[in-house]
């Protein structure tokens, strides 16, 4: 019994692998997707959120969780090779993104203390980068998405992967 306890033990012990991760921001659970018929009504909720969030500090927190929420949506459509859709919103992240540190910035002329907004953008990048770096290595380079009775486009997933690293490696 100590044999099959010392086996168990010492396999358990060398076939777990340690996951190290770059950054302890957590990203948002994926809320409805493309396709769900509340979908629309969550991109309304969101427009009209963004009046609800007024100021430097609220612009850059309705700009930051925006580009968190439209990150995952977007990893999770590539995850299930809806890229047209995926791309999409890898692109409204990238927008959120830029606006981010704009609104940082803009508190910070107004003489308001940034420093523990800046740590969370700069948490929030390298997750992003995290996530990004990944599926750069995942996807493909190019993508013709072909949909039923329409004409077919070409999407250069490489290019827009690294243009949305190269926005946040500016942070």
């Amino acid at each position: 019994m100590k044999k099959v306890f010392l086996a168990a033990f010492l396999l358990f012990f060398f076939l777990t692998s340690k996951v190290f991760a770059d950054s302890s921001y957590v990203l948002p659970y994926p809320s409805f997707m493309p396709g769900n018929k509340f979908y629309r009504l969550q991109e309304i909720k969101d427009t009209l959120l963004q009046y609800w969030y007024f100021g430097d500090f609220g612009q850059f927190t309705y700009n930051l969780k925006q580009a968190d929420k439209y990150l995952v949506e977007a990893k999770t459509l590539f995850e299930y090779k809806q890229y047209l859709l995926a791309y999409t919103a890898l692109q409204k992240s990238n927008k959120h993104f830029i606006k981010a540190p704009y609104y940082l910035e803009e508190a910070k002329k107004n003489h308001k203390n940034i420093s523990e907004n800046y740590k969370l953008l700069q948490e929030a990048s390298r997750k992003h980068l995290e996530i990004l770096n990944k599926l750069k290595k995942e996807l493909p380079v190019n993508v013709t998405w072909s949909p039923e009775k329409a004409t077919a486009t070409e999407l250069n997933l490489n290019n827009l992967i690294n243009k949305a690293i190269k926005i946040r490696l500016a942070i």
